[in-house]
């Protein structure tokens, strides 16, 4: 009996010591490296279950659980480092996970206090707590972290004794791309090979650096990313790269990198489905898309992917069907994550939207949502134009200049198409002074042209119908001025705002002012430049024929005397002169 129970014994032994040595931290931390965070959490699951204790296992399991600020589970990752912190208060590798999760929240400080009692509580000594800081710190995908921290902190890993990790090198090259320091992040990335020659982590993050500088670097780059497949054929982060790379200039290519990115990553890749439906969609099969988007949808019921829902909204909206669009998108925006939503989304949902009468509103609130996520000018002026056209069609004038007034005051640098959209919306609106205002701003940014002040006086002639006022007087004095300047150099450029502005004075000086020689040399200014105008010469003609006197009236008897009792019976009437 004793016999049986020493070989139970030896025989739970032997299994304990296989399980542990099967599913240690490194294999997990193998499959975070090829990015197969379904595997790493599988991994890392076992360990920390077997040993809750196990803070190594718990510091990478949080970490597969933020998924690199892909997936995202920062409530998960941070429950479970505030549980084994508990028993382990003096952890030095989970008080840094801790502060990678305030770094995550955008608790700066509260992040900057940890990392500093992990390196205390490690004496500054441990590559595996720099490591972790460095990786909060100078994650390249990250908009939080302080880079110079990570650069900082890495590099004294490098100088401890008997250092020699490459993922130290790799994170280090990561910060220096964060500070846009490309040079010294090759650097990095080439002391990462030097370490280990097969590390195709570094290879292609090389080649991103080159990537980043646009297609004039392509041979560049993608001699780092085939030198990073012949190191490791496995390693998939290079493959989905190269998907999207293609993915909008070589549909084909990209389908060639997605095969081997799925095949690299197998059961690992959640989205396969949707990644099969998509590059349908990219391909112009719009119907295969459509029907693939439906299996995949059919086979995972209600932990369906969102994004295949968009997939469906933009492969009907290509066949024109606006209603299946709109059903689509319907179903993405209501389950998607505001992660997984971009401007192209939004404007594509909104552009459906607004074929249907009655949406504008909840078009606008969607575009304002994009707007306040979008970071980029380029970005958010795209989701105003959507409405600002809109309304435009629609010949809603004044939500449409509102609108243009926000790309006014989004752009740093507006243009001329910028101001004009705004002012000539509210000109149309009626709203008159805003557009003069908008006018205003042109001719200060462009006083050498007589464009701005033309239009301004067209918006100041709204304002003042009579001329009575002559508000347009002022502007349309600038044009004639920057205008006879201008004649000989660029006649054509200026020619109608001039003559316009004579027109104008014409008016003005007759039917206002009552000082028919100025009419007169103002149609005289205007037949030096367009002496074959024959309503003009026959102005010219009245203005300059004389004055003549006409006999008093007799009044009635018992009528009073009307006051004034000559009159201009022979005088031009008051002229009415069309402008071109």
């Amino acid at each position: 009996m004793n016999k049986i129970k020493a070989a139970l014994l030896f025989l739970t032994t032997m299994l304990v010591a296989n399980f542990l040595h099967a599913q240690s931290v490194e294999d997990g931390k193998k499959f975070l490296y090829y990015e197969k965070y379904k595997s790493a959490k599988a991994v890392f699951e076992k360990l920390v279950a077997a040993n809750p204790n196990n803070v190594d296992a718990a510091y990478w399991l949080g970490q597969t659980l933020i998924g690199l600020n892909k997936d995202e589970d920062i409530a998960g990752a941070k429950e479970l480092y505030r549980k084994t912190l508990e028993a382990n208060s003096n952890s030095a590798l989970l008080t840094a996970g801790m502060g990678h999760i305030e770094l995550l929240e955008g608790k700066t400080q509260d992040a900057r206090n940890r990392f500093e009692t992990a390196i205390s509580l490690s004496q500054g000594k441990n590559v595996s707590v720099l490591n972790a800081i460095g990786l909060a710190n100078g994650d390249f995908d990250s908009k939080n972290g302080d880079a110079a921290y990570a650069i900082e902190k890495l590099k004294l890993a490098t100088t401890l004794k008997g250092f020699k990790d490459a993922e130290t090198w790799a994170l280090l090259g990561d910060a220096y791309r964060k500070a846009n320091d490309g040079g010294s992040a090759q650097r990095a990335y080439e002391s990462a090979l030097t370490v280990n020659p097969n590390y195709a982590r570094a290879k292609y993050r090389i080649g991103k650096i080159y990537q980043t500088q646009g297609p004039t670097q392509k041979d560049i780059y993608m001699k780092y990313f085939n030198e990073a497949i012949a190191l490791d054929a496995n390693y998939s982060p290079v493959y989905n790269n190269l998907f999207n790379l293609y993915y909008y200039i070589d549909v084909n290519k990209a389908s060639e990198y997605l095969d081997k990115y799925l095949t690299a990553m197998g059961d690992d890749e959640p989205k396969s489905c949707f990644f099969r439906a998509t590059i349908k969609y990219a391909q112009g099969l719009n119907q295969e898309a459509i029907r693939k988007a439906d299996e995949c949808i059919a086979a995972a019921g209600s932990a369906s992917y969102s994004k295949l829902f968009g997939v469906k909204g933009y492969a009907y909206d290509k066949l024109g069907d606006s209603v299946k669009a709109k059903e689509g998108f319907d179903m993405f925006f209501k389950t998607a994550k505001p992660s997984d939503i971009g401007p192209t989304d939004i404007i594509t949902y909104s552009n459906i939207l607004l074929k249907f009468p009655g949406n504008e509103a909840m078009a606008g609130s969607l575009i304002e949502k994009g707007i306040a996520l979008d970071t980029s000018e380029a970005g958010k002026v795209a989701l105003m134009k959507v409405m600002a056209n809109r309304y435009e069609s629609q010949k809603m004038y004044l939500d449409a200049a509102n609108w243009y007034k926000k790309i006014l005051d989004t752009k740093k640098a507006p243009t001329k198409t910028d101001i004009f959209n705004a002012s000539i919306n509210f000109s149309r609106g009626g709203n008159y002074q805003t557009a003069i205002d908008g006018w205003n701003g042109y001719t200060v940014k462009y006083p050498a042209e007589t464009y701005g002040y033309y239009m301004m006086a067209l918006s100041q002639e709204k304002m003042d119908t009579t001329m009575a006022m002559g508000l347009a007087a002022p502007s349309y004095q600038k044009v004639i001025d920057l205008g006879e300047a201008q004649w000989t150099a660029d006649s054509a450029k200026v020619k109608t705002h001039l003559l316009n502005a004579y027109k104008y004075f014409i008016q003005y000086t007759y039917n206002v002012k009552k000082d028919k020689k100025a009419a007169s040399d103002f149609a005289a200014r205007y037949l030096i430049k367009e002496p074959a105008d024959e309503e003009m010469i026959a102005l010219k003609k009245q203005f300059d024929a004389p004055t003549r006197t006409a006999p008093a009236a007799r009044p009635k008897p018992g009528a009073k005397p009307a006051n004034g009792n000559k009159t201009t019976g022979g005088a031009v009437k008051a002229p009415v002169v069309k402008k071109k």
